[in-house]
């Protein structure tokens, strides 16, 4: 029984968030739900990027990008013009769709390394905003489109008429979504963990601390800094659809260069290659300048939004203080927030369960003295 102990009371401590996060669309208004929402889509992207640059150290500037190919191909492939294809297997291919456009630069990512690689990466944002600019046909151009609503079964995750009620409970767009984001955020979990627990996992990180340590023990480099940059662009497609049905308009300026720094962001006060610490980043990251935005005119310094006069915006604030947060974190915790965790619980678990014995200059006890005596004492009545 007390071998069990320790397996019940994980699954425990697992299921209780869960639970807490699926009772949360009974209790929470739309505002809070969205903030969710956003915050689960930025974490299964800075998954994927905690991935190929924590864990298999490669550098990426041009995450924005396949986010942008993730929620532009789900709303060409399910919307008009375009194919028409049903909602799901247009997210589906969106996803496919993003990891072919990370397959077709593999080949620079299997080759090029460090600063050299972010460079290359910065070359997609650029591009893609171009091409999302000027391709009207299948964007829309600089107004973006409009986002079909994702169907499965015949349920719609949008508003519907007649409306949704669970036990007296109006279930709108963004109650449907939630539940839709959590399992999309569990399944991004699982198998991030998954990966980084198994033999890709640790062949990406031998190969980010030694390329010639990783080569000798038989790790095929190109291949798996190709295979990191794939997987990677499809979370990255994955959190573009999430987006996309979240927003419910998609827009060439929010995939901007701005997007992919965000996402470095989120991983580094998270915790490279951890996906955990990227989940943590992820919502920091993403909940600070909305928060921001609603309470700005309960917050010093900070002006609220169309206030103009040179005053700082709650977006600049935001930005300004997840910067001096990064500051820190370099400076005083380099592995993030997971990593401050993981030391924090060590040092409680550390922690003397007793007082230490005042220092009277008797020498201490045996330890056979001492366990004779704690026994002694477990059966005085």
């Amino acid at each position: 029984m007390s071998d069990r102990l320790p397996g019940l009371l994980r699954r425990g401590g697992l299921l209780l968030p869960v639970l807490l996060l699926c009772a949360l669309p009974f209790y929470l208004d739309a505002f809070w739900l969205r903030i969710g929402l956003f915050s689960m889509a930025a974490a299964i992207g800075a998954v994927g990027l905690g991935l190929l640059s924590g864990t298999a150290g490669q550098l990426s500037l041009g995450h924005a990008f396949f986010l942008a190919v993730g929620a532009y191909g789900y709303v060409w492939l399910a919307g008009e013009p375009g194919p028409g294809l049903p909602p799901s297997l247009a997210a589906l291919l969106a996803v496919l769709l993003a990891g072919a456009a990370g397959g077709l630069f593999s080949p620079v990512a299997g080759r090029v390394k460090g600063i050299y690689l972010g460079v290359a990466t910065l070359a997609l944002v650029f591009l893609g905003h171009h091409v999302l600019l000027t391709a009207d046909s299948v964007t829309g151009g600089f107004n973006g489109r409009s986002v079909p609503p994702l169907e499965l079964g015949g349920f719609t995750f949008a508003e519907t008429d007649p409306e949704l009620t669970l036990l007296g409970v109006p279930f709108g767009a963004e109650e449907r979504l939630w539940y839709l984001g959590l399992v999309l955020f569990a399944v991004t979990w699982f198998t991030a963990r998954g990966l980084l627990r198994g033999r890709p996992g640790r062949a990406l990180v031998a190969l980010r601390d030694s390329e010639t340590a990783a080569s000798v023990m038989g790790v095929h480099v190109a291949r798996y800094r190709s295979a990191a940059f794939v997987v990677s662009s499809m979370y990255a497609g994955l959190a573009g659809v999430l987006l996309a049905l979240s927003f419910r308009r998609v827009v060439p300026d929010y995939f901007s260069l701005a997007l992919s720094v965000d996402y470095l962001a989120m991983i580094v006060i998270g915790g490279l290659g951890s996906v955990a610490g990227a989940t943590a980043g992820a919502v920091f990251v993403t909940a600070l300048p909305l928060l921001m935005t609603r309470y700005a005119d309960q917050l010093p310094l900070v002006a609220t939004p169309g206030s103009g006069g040179g005053s700082i915006g709650p977006t600049e604030a935001s930005r300004y203080l997840y910067g001096a947060v990064i500051v820190v974190i370099l400076l005083y915790a380099p592995d993030g927030l997971h990593g401050l965790a993981r030391r924090t619980r060590a040092r409680l678990r550390r922690r003397p369960s007793a007082t230490a014995p005042p220092d009277d200059g008797t020498p201490p006890s045996s330890p056979t003295t001492t366990a004779n005596a704690a026994r002694a004492k477990e059966h005085t009545p």
